[in-house]
């Protein structure tokens, strides 16, 4: 009778601790509140579950960890990993080259016409590495505000601007999670100028501005903002140029990177499936800091699937790539089309992936 007495004491004890913990634990979150949209189905629709990435094939070396960001360059993947290693390796993994060491993390990277590797790190900021292995800082803040999340960057034909995302300016690397429950919009797409080292803000107040990439004829450029579930789109020419709109809004998941194939479709990573609980609370700013207190003690609430979209140039849904199976290929963080093949990169798997063409078009 007496050890049951102490049990519900005890049991009453850490009851009373764990509420005071949730509603008065110190938090740097501030959570503003808005109403997304209902999620779209992921039973029947242009979304609806399938197998398509089952067959998804591991392809360079094993054992790297987190290739977020991929480039194909004639049969060889370069990619960054979570050690701040940028590396060059066979899609056999037989034979692996260290390019460069950031100091960082490489998450985003683009080829300069001029040759130039043009690196979007999230800690050091939008960098350069030329063919001798020399690493130059070309911008680190704009407009006085320094680069919180330097995340993705896609540089036009013409070498003379590369366009890329600061995720956020208030939440630096692994506090993701964070910046998309704050819903605090300082996110940013910006611009950099290779002739005048000039930084230029396009957009801001954007919800975790991620992948980046240029469309057709370098017309307009497209940034994921994560934490909306949407992709804007700024216009560069036509008589839309300076303006932006959104190129698809509503998502069914979280979009990560983003990249064209240079012709006729966009390719959409998305790291998971939208979060019932988030949706939900997202009008309610204290239960959200209730969340992230509850997330300091448990794991964050993400469904492993691995879902990948194509798009037209229009932002319709021409592609839905999924595998929700044990084992699968997730979280895909990055997709690229290289000739007859989709190429996969995660922030946290321990290889790359690839997936043939067909498969990923077929009706």
């Amino acid at each position: 009778m007496r050890r049951a007495f102490r049990f519900r004491n005890l049991l009453l004890l850490l009851i009373i601790v764990l509420g005071v913990f949730l509603l008065l634990f110190p938090t740097k979150v501030r959570p503003v509140a808005w109403t997304p949209a209902p999620a779209p189905s992921l039973t029947v629709g242009v979304y609806a579950d399938n197998q398509r990435l089952k067959g998804a094939e591991r392809v360079g070396p094993a054992g790297i960890e987190g290739p977020e960001a991929l480039l194909l360059e004639e049969n060889v993947l370069i990619t960054g990993l979570h050690n701040g290693r940028v590396i060059r390796t066979s899609l056999d993994g037989k034979n692996t080259q260290i390019l460069a060491v950031t100091g960082g993390r490489p998450l985003g990277m683009a080829r300069h016409p001029s040759g130039l590797l043009v690196i979007a790190d999230g800690v050091k900021g939008l960098l350069s590495l030329d063919a001798h292995g020399q690493l130059t800082a070309l911008t680190t803040e704009a407009g006085g505000v320094p680069f919180g999340f330097t995340d993705d960057v896609a540089i036009d034909k013409s070498g003379h601007y590369a366009y890329f995302s600061d995720a956020s300016s208030r939440w630096g690397l692994g506090k993701d999670g964070e910046a998309i429950i704050e819903h605090g919009g300082d996110g940013r797409l910006l611009r950099y100028d290779f002739q005048s080292g000039k930084t230029t803000v396009l957009l801001d107040k954007l919800e975790f501005a991620n992948g980046v990439t240029l469309g057709p004829d370098d017309s307009f450029v497209l940034v994921n903002e994560t934490g909306a579930y949407r992709i804007s789109r700024y216009w560069l020419s036509g008589p839309k140029a300076g303006t932006h709109d959104l190129f698809i809004d509503n998502l069914p998941g979280l979009p990560d990177n983003l990249a064209f194939n240079g012709r006729d479709r966009f390719w959409v990573a998305l790291y998971a499936p939208r979060s019932a609980l988030l949706d939900a609370t997202a009008q309610h700013p204290f239960v959200r800091k209730m969340i992230v207190r509850a997330l300091m003690l448990l794991p964050k609430p993400v469904e492993k699937r691995a879902f990948a979209l194509g798009l037209d140039v229009d932002g319709k849904v021409i592609a839905n790539l999924q595998d929700a199976d044990n084992g699968n290929y997730s979280p895909i963080t990055t997709v690229r089309e290289y000739g007859d093949w989709l190429y996969l990169g995660s922030l946290k798997a321990n290889n790359m992936a690839r997936l043939p063409l067909s498969t990923a078009l077929q009706k």
